[in-house]
């Protein structure tokens, strides 16, 4: 962990060499040299002796899980290093190579983001990352059940709390309206909000956008991810399980910032992901770390004007 003295040092250097930067957004370029000067300290087991020795503890929030946790146990795993996982429940799919895999979490919480024993935490300025390999996830769960007559495309949305207010980015009806009518004659359509029970909370409430209904009657057409985990012909383990069979088969995503942008940008193809504000756009998560995660095209909306311009031109 950080200690006070090092957390002023870097304070300072960040000041004195990003002057312009935002006051609120300095502490990220300061976790970045923090985290950096953590794995020195691993160099000899790393590099050198290279026996499994390295547990790696994550409780924190999915997004950060996918970005920077997940693929910093895969590296150890290819390096030889990795001895053990340990992550929230319902991830042992997500640590598919792990030999040791612990759900041990019952949240997550934002706390759980700041593990400085990874080689980046939350953004960053710096995204040149050695100790960190993108997981094969689409290989791995690629399957012949969830095939179509037509292309899947998958619209993985969300209406949850955001920065302790009010849902901020989101598809709401109008707007899926308009993708849907555009693409259900080219893409089998799945549409994909997670309900609480199927997946491990963390600190956001999640409200009704009253969807599911108005998608019965004007789309019948789109098939609920939710549907697909009742009927189960995968025999998936659970709902994260489910979700990475059928995304491996989809190469088109309509996504929201945060762990459901992440996960669809795991599956390669092309990923619209609406985020209308965060330190991401500061930070140019969208252009920086997302397509590392697959080599996905990601294209970022900024307003549900931005997302009809991008369906028009990367999915008709």
């Amino acid at each position: 962990m950080p200690t006070i003295l090092t957390n002023k040092l870097f304070s300072l250097y960040v000041r004195l060499r990003y002057p312009s930067v935002p006051a609120n957004l300095r502490y990220f370029y300061r976790d970045t040299y923090n985290c950096e000067m953590t794995q020195i300290k691993y160099i000899f087991r790393d590099f050198l002796f290279k026996k499994k020795y390295k547990d790696i503890y994550f409780s924190g929030e999915f997004a950060p899980e996918l970005q920077f946790a997940l693929p910093f146990a895969y590296w150890h795993h290819l390096n030889g290093t990795l001895r053990s996982t340990h992550s929230s429940k319902f991830t042992k799919e997500l640590y598919f190579f792990s030999e040791n895999h612990f759900e041990d979490f019952e949240i997550r919480t934002n706390e759980g983001n700041y593990n400085f024993e990874l080689p980046r935490i939350l953004y960053s300025h710096d995204y040149d990352m050695r100790k960190w390999v993108a997981v094969p996830l689409k290989k791995h769960y690629q399957n012949d059940v969830y095939v179509f007559s037509k292309p899947i495309l998958i619209i993985a949305n969300r209406y949850n709390m955001e920065w302790d207010g009010p849902p901020i980015s989101f598809y709401d009806i109008e707007t899926l309206d308009f993708i849907i009518s555009k693409l259900k004659n080219s893409y089998t359509i799945i549409y994909n909000r997670p309900r609480p029970e199927h997946i491990t909370t963390d600190n956001s409430d999640t409200y009704d956008l009253n969807e599911y209904d108005w998608l019965g009657k004007e789309h019948p057409e789109v098939i609920l991810m939710e549907n697909l985990f009742k009927e189960n012909k995968a025999k998936a383990n659970n709902f994260n399980h489910l979700q990475l069979m059928v995304y491996a088969n989809a190469s088109k995503f309509i996504s929201v910032h945060g762990g459901t942008a992440a996960l669809a940008s795991y599956f390669g193809g092309v990923n619209l992901v609406i985020s209308k504000q965060g330190p991401e756009h500061h930070f140019n998560c969208y252009n920086h770390l997302y397509p590392k995660l697959s080599g996905a095209s990601i294209y970022h909306a900024k307003s549900n004007d931005e997302v009809r311009s991008l369906i028009e031109e990367h999915y008709i």
